[in-house]
């Protein structure tokens, strides 16, 4: 046990599961968290206008990447510091104080640049610049407290969590949708928000919990610089990964219309509740090949599999049942969007391919390649869908998965070649 100015921290070899186990408690969990939200919206959508719907899913959307961006590689950063046998409770002092400042800062920024720029289609409300500024910050915490979670070897306590996160959320929505038949996209927001807030306050209790930390955030330079320093390329890494997803439903919104963004935003969210498998295997990956280099190779190819599999089998029951499952919004959405779902969900396996190169990547500090590589196959994927989003969402998401496909194979065989020489440096 280590103790620094009050804080405590268990040893994290005391406490430490599998990496099978982190690996399937991430994934149940954010597929309890895609359930609870994908229930939400079905709400949300029988409680207000598509208008209102498109509004606040391109909130939200806003919401992410701002939560993106702040994390400013704080959680990757941890993941390393901590694997390499750091003090936790330094690490995550730090990396609490940054995200905190990082996402207020943001999330103010965005709000007004949003009132100036697009005025039009802007929520101004007083609730609204509230629940949005909260959500920011508390994502960006959450996010941290994920990693933080896999580094300390707990990750499945997140299914807690997001199951718990979600049914309050969805109990909020519920509630406006029957005292209302209209609610504005403010008040929507402001029950999404509630479950952010309440996941991110589970996890801070899990924390102290499982390995007796109390946070004690610090913005000591001594500290925030080391952790910046280190996070940083790994964060421009992630935000390749997924800013194309989160960018292109306020591209929709501002730039086409936002019932275009209502349209696409759920086979995006439903599709993603598949991509989570292997992006959650590769932060697991990412963590034991940081702890153990010497297993990068079969880590990479039992994770790339089980992410197949476990992917594999969600995409599949999104594709069967996409229209059923769309219809719970409303049968325009599942006209609209059914079609769109299949073809998303059919690029599960060159998505964990993406993963599986970026996680290698990650372990071992070859981020520029992969940077350069996540920019140029962002650009396009949010380039060929746009092209495509006058002839609906169906078109968009198969100019999708074109383009992810095409991309998949090329950074395959350059995955290939990494573990060739990974293999033949051991031997």
């Amino acid at each position: 046990m280590s103790t620094e100015r009050g804080t405590v921290v268990v040893g994290t070899a005391t406490v430490r599961h599998s990496a099978l186990r982190s690996s399937l408690g991430l994934v149940v969990a954010k597929a309890a968290q895609t359930g609870a939200g994908f229930a939400f919206w079905v709400v949300a959508a029988r409680a207000t206008s598509d208008r209102e719907v498109g509004l606040t899913m391109a909130a939200v959307s806003a919401v992410m990447i701002c939560t993106q961006l702040a994390v400013l590689g704080a959680g990757s950063a941890v993941i390393v510091s901590v694997g390499r046998g750091e003090p936790p409770s330094r690490v995550l002092d730090a990396a609490f104080a940054i995200v905190g400042v990082a996402g207020t800062v943001l999330a103010l920024g965005y709000l007004v640049l949003q009132s100036a720029v697009m005025p039009d289609t802007a929520l101004v409300s007083v609730l609204f610049w509230l629940t949005f500024l909260v959500a920011a910050v508390t994502g960006t915490l959450v996010i941290v407290l994920d990693q933080a979670l896999v580094a300390l070897g707990r990750g499945a306590s997140a299914t807690s969590r997001y199951a718990l996160g979600g049914l309050v959320s969805l109990g909020a929505a519920a509630l406006v949708a029957w005292l209302s038949h209209g609610a504005a996209a403010d008040v929507i927001m402001a029950c999404w928000t509630l479950g952010t807030t309440v996941a991110c306050v589970v996890g801070a209790v899990q924390l102290r919990r499982l390995v007796g930390y109390r946070p004690r955030p610090s913005l000591r330079s001594a500290r925030g610089r080391p952790l910046l320093a280190m996070g940083l390329p790994y964060q421009l890494l992630t935000l390749t990964e997924r800013a194309p997803g989160l960018v292109l439903p306020l591209l929709l919104a501002h730039m086409v219309a936002p019932e275009a963004a209502a349209y696409w935003y759920p086979a995006w969210m439903m599709a993603w509740a598949a991509y989570s498998a292997p992006m959650l295997m590769g932060i697991v990956q990412f963590s034991e090949g940081v702890r153990d280099p010497d297993r990068l190779v079969s880590t990479t190819w039992s994770s790339l599999r089980l992410s197949i599999a476990v992917g594999g089998l969600a995409a599949a029951f999104l594709a069967i049942l996409a229209h059923p499952l769309l219809s719970l919004l409303g049968e325009r959405y599942a006209d609209s969007s059914a079609g769109a779902l299949r073809w998303l969900a059919a690029g599960l396996v060159p998505y964990a391919v993406l993963q599986a190169y970026n996680a290698v990547c990650r372990a071992r500090g070859s981020y520029t390649e992969a940077i350069v590589v996540g920019v140029t196959l962002g650009v396009a994927l949010c380039a060929s869908a746009l092209w495509a989003a006058d002839r609906g969402a169906t078109a968009m998401a198969f100019a999708w998965l074109v383009v992810l496909s095409i991309g998949a194979a090329a950074v395959g065989l350059r995955l290939l070649a990494i573990l060739r020489r990974v293999k033949r440096d051991a031997r």
